[in-house]
């Protein structure tokens, strides 16, 4: 079987990008291993999928990836969060902006976006059902791929976007690694990113369950002492450490990771300073004078904190409220400013929203995609070392790198008919 082009993956990165091609006369096949196409993005945004972030400028989306950023430029550039916007709401899909600048679907359904990607590629390319297993080579340049089935197919350039390892039971089992690496690329340490944390404390199982919505967290480095990360926002606690938006924020920000290597300060009461703080205590004490020291705290903390907080505190829970002196009831209101859990490491690449690490960018054009080392070949989505923080930024680089990656391979096999016509 033959064809021009060849995207491996229909995911957000390789619908796009074979769409994106195949718009531009070219001959195009999308290999997915899946019987049904973006089975990750159905899951993004718990199934309402946050489809990226309509933030302000070129430099604020660059700001918002730590890792690799600024090989994004040229893609970034070519195909911003308006564009996608465009993209989708000129198919159909009405489109609404949230809190941080959070774009979703207005039926907050994520088959909206499936859809609408997968009816773009479908209306253009041709998706057949495989697996890639081997790229097929002649020296420096790629000209097709060998599927599991034993079957080859031959294609001008061949685009991998096969996503990472996260959720593997959506088909994002690593398979883009191997492909690269066979073509010569490097593979950078592949870890858990945006991803739940496991913590040593055992209170946080006692708090399994507990969302807090109004809370704050400072990440410090203990071997560095630097404040790596702060937030506002909303986490959970869970039966094994901690979750939820900020921690997922977070998580990208710990490298290295190692048992003991990173701690959260959570402050309870981000909006008071500990005087005032200490002033509301003492307040809710002056009316609870005569009650035990855990039964005075009700107003002030979530049911299910308070005897955690009081454990903490180390003040007696049967203390009566008149017997707390200064200086306790001061400790206690910098405990609730900055209630501190021990990180022992991330959950399984399983749970985790994206894959750190990848392809290495060095031997990746930044202006095409292609790889520096083997001609007609080209990356596009998770696959590449490049990840950010949540809120809309991973699909946006899945879309603009997929984008860029289908337009360039379509430009050069244009380039190519030209050359063989004279």
């Amino acid at each position: 079987m033959r064809t021009s082009l060849l995207v491996i993956g229909a995911g957000a990165a390789g619908l796009i990008a074979a769409g994106s091609a195949a718009n531009e006369g070219v001959e195009t096949i999308i290999l997915e291993r899946n019987e049904r196409p973006a089975r990750k993005v159905m899951i993004t945004g718990k199934g309402r999928c946050n489809v990226t972030n309509n933030c302000g400028s070129l430099q604020e989306l660059i700001s918002n990836v730590p890792r690799n950023g600024r090989f994004l430029y040229g893609a970034f550039s070519r195909f911003m969060p308006s564009d996608v916007m465009d993209f989708f709401e000129n198919r159909g899909v009405e489109l609404k902006t949230e809190r941080g600048n959070r774009v979703f679907p207005v039926s907050d359904n994520a088959a909206d976006i499936v859809d609408a990607l997968h009816g773009y590629a479908k209306s253009r390319a041709r998706i057949m059902r495989g697996r890639a297993v081997e790229l097929l080579l002649y020296g420096s340049r790629v000209i097709g791929v060998k599927t599991e089935d034993g079957e080859e197919i031959f294609a001008e350039k061949v685009i991998i976007a096969t996503g990472g390892l996260s959720y593997p039971g959506t088909g994002s089992t690593g398979d883009g690694y191997k492909l690269a690496m066979q073509a010569g690329h490097n593979i950078t340490d592949l870890v858990p990113s945006l991803v739940p944390l496991e913590i040593h404390e055992g209170f946080c199982s006692d708090l399994m369950g507990l969302s807090l919505r109004n809370s704050a967290i400072k990440v410090v480095d203990t071997e560095s002492g630097k404040t790596v990360y702060t937030d506002f926002g909303e986490m959970l606690f869970t039966h094994f450490g901690v979750s939820g938006p900020m921690i997922l924020s977070a998580s990208a920000h710990m490298r290295n990771m190692k048992s003991g290597k990173y701690k959260i300060y959570i402050d309870l009461k981000p909006a008071l300073t500990v005087e005032q703080l200490d002033a509301r205590i003492l307040r809710d004490f002056s009316e609870n004078t005569n009650k035990n020291f855990i039964n005075a705290l009700n107003s002030l903390l979530p049911k299910k904190l308070v005897p955690v907080i009081v454990k903490l505190s180390k003040i007696g829970l049967t203390t009566k409220v008149n017997q707390i002196t200064k200086e306790q009831r001061r400790a206690l209101a910098e405990l609730l400013k900055g209630m501190c859990v021990t990180v022992t490491g991330f959950r399984p690449v399983a749970e985790a929203i994206v894959t750190s690490g990848g392809v290495d960018v060095s031997q990746i054009n930044p202006k095409t995609m292609e790889s520096k080392l083997t001609e007609g070949l080209y990356f596009a989505g998770e696959v590449i070392d490049a990840d950010a923080y949540t809120g809309g930024f991973n699909l946006q680089i899945a879309f603009s790198t997929g984008r860029l990656a289908g337009l360039s391979a379509a430009e050069k096999i244009k380039e190519n008919r030209e050359f063989d016509y004279e």
